[in-house]
């Protein structure tokens, strides 16, 4: 049976969504305004295709009926039915979409994590060019020392969307070639970009998946973020960022120490999102009246 929410229980939570979210929100559009950029922050508006308004939306998720004069009623993907709103059953494209993630997701949670890559995928993207991506903000340390310190580490990078974006003299430097094709044979749990990725499968998956899981998923990105431009060649001390000097034998066991953290958060926002998406291809979701 379809749970029912009454109007003042699903406004609560609406309302308390909008709070979280305002204070990532508000600050990424200010600076927009003010055309200054983050590039720690930006990044999950501008790498991921999520817009800040999209974010800010409150889904209830599979399941759920709204009570009560729910401005869903007027959004796609809903129908009204006797007792309020609710989510359209999805269709058999969408239902192909739910299952490339789940296979995904499960063949992740499913390999064992690894926590000797240090990072290195921002210093293959600067290794032997002239093209800085954040150009706007100074490195910690000379372009040949970076060289220096990319061919002595094994590049150990297992997660294509960090790879492609490998210079094309660091990419035969990887342990692996990766391919968009074979992603599933790769990704595992310790990977930073593979933890922020989940917050990509809950709003692509959106409106299946609750808001409240969508944001925990973007707050860990958030923080994953941070930790990956700290453990990067570029100075961002004007930021209040302090570098983890993955150069270092202490900045590696800083780095490992928190990509470890993350990933056992990682681990419970991905089961949390199979316990929402297994049951939408098993047809067990209930469906409301």
């Amino acid at each position: 049976m379809a749970v029912v929410l009454e109007e003042a229980t699903w406004a609560a939570r609406q309302e308390a969504h909008h709070a979280r979210v305002d204070d990532w929100i508000t600050p990424h559009l200010d600076r927009g305004r003010r055309g200054v950029a983050h590039p720690v922050h930006d990044f999950l508006f501008t790498y991921y295709s999520q817009r800040p308004a999209q974010l800010r939306r409150w889904h209830p998720g599979a399941g759920i009926t709204l009570a009560g004069q729910a401005p869903h009623r007027d959004w796609p993907g809903y129908r009204t039915i006797a007792d309020g709103v609710c989510l359209e059953p999805p269709n058999p494209e969408r239902l192909a979409t739910v299952s490339h993630w789940i296979e995904l997701l499960r063949a992740t949670a499913t390999r064992r994590a690894q926590f000797g890559c240090f990072g290195l995928h921002e210093w293959a993207m600067l290794y032997r060019t002239a093209e800085i991506r954040h150009a706007s903000w100074p490195l910690r340390l000379p372009e040949a020392e970076i060289a220096q310190i990319v061919e002595a580490a094994p590049m150990r990078c297992t997660h294509y969307d960090a790879f492609r974006f490998f210079t094309p003299p660091a990419r035969p430097l990887n342990q692996t070639q990766l391919s968009r094709a074979a992603m599933a044979e790769h990704e595992q749990g310790g990977c930073l970009h593979t933890n922020m990725d989940l917050y990509k499968v809950a709003y692509k998956l959106t409106p299946f998946v609750p808001s409240e899981l969508v944001a925990d998923c973007f707050e860990l990105a958030r923080e994953i973020r941070e930790l990956d431009m700290q453990a990067s060649p570029y100075d961002l001390s004007a930021l209040g960022y302090a570098a983890v000097a993955i150069e270092t034998p202490a900045g590696r066991t800083e780095y490992v120490t928190a990509q470890q953290r993350f990933a056992d958060s990682a681990a419970l926002l991905r089961g949390r999102l199979l316990r929402v998406l297994e049951p939408l291809v098993e047809q067990v979701q209930p469906t409301c009246r």
